[in-house]
């Protein structure tokens, strides 16, 4: 599959919403050719660089979204919000005259659902205190709290963590050991 690419600063699981502010022509293109063909484009996280930057290198393993919402903000600019549907992994990727990346990528295996361990109880705790922040609320995020999957891909999106530690959670095919990543990483930071 050949989907544009979006190298951002921050990450987006399946499941999530993120929302976005378009001002580049390159992706308000974009934009324009996802909803004319009813398709989606990748979320990648920024190696380094800014989100602005041409030539910024950015990670092999990313979330394809769809859009779900969009509309003209007070700032002028064009909003949008994403939900995504599957991680992926980009293999050869380019660059189109306008700017835009694009990658040839295949959709990662889905992660098994084993339920969220009794040892690990308080993480959902912690995620639905977090979900009851406004920015996040107005996200209109459902989550299934027993599902680890879900648990553990909401909390590596919503939680304070360095950039790159966001990216070895998205890579990891094992919600039970990002669950536990994640509970060593709480405790580090209380």
């Amino acid at each position: 599959m050949q989907v544009p690419l979006f190298p951002l600063n921050s990450i987006v699981l399946p499941r999530g919403r993120i929302p976005l502010q378009l001002f580049e022509p390159r992706y308000i293109d974009m934009l324009t050719r996802c909803l004319k063909e009813d398709s989606g484009f990748v979320v990648v996280l920024l190696r380094d660089g800014t989100e602005t930057s041409q030539f910024a290198p950015f990670h092999d393993v990313g979330t394809y979204v769809r859009i779900v919402d969009f509309q003209q903000l007070d700032n002028g600019l064009l909003g949008i919000t994403v939900e995504g549907e599957s991680k992926v992994a980009i293999g050869r990727c380019w660059r189109a005259p306008d700017g835009l990346n694009f990658g040839e990528v295949d959709v990662l295996k889905a992660e098994v659902n084993p339920g969220v361990p009794d040892v690990l109880s308080e993480l959902p705790v912690v995620l639905k205190a977090l979900l009851k922040h406004p920015v996040i609320n107005d996200l209109e995020m459902t989550v299934d709290f027993e599902d680890a999957r879900e648990v553990g891909w909401r909390l590596t999106e919503l939680l304070p963590l360095d950039k790159q530690e966001k990216q070895k959670l998205v890579e990891l095919q094992d919600p039970i050991e990002r669950l536990e990543r994640l509970h060593a990483l709480l405790e580090a930071l209380e």
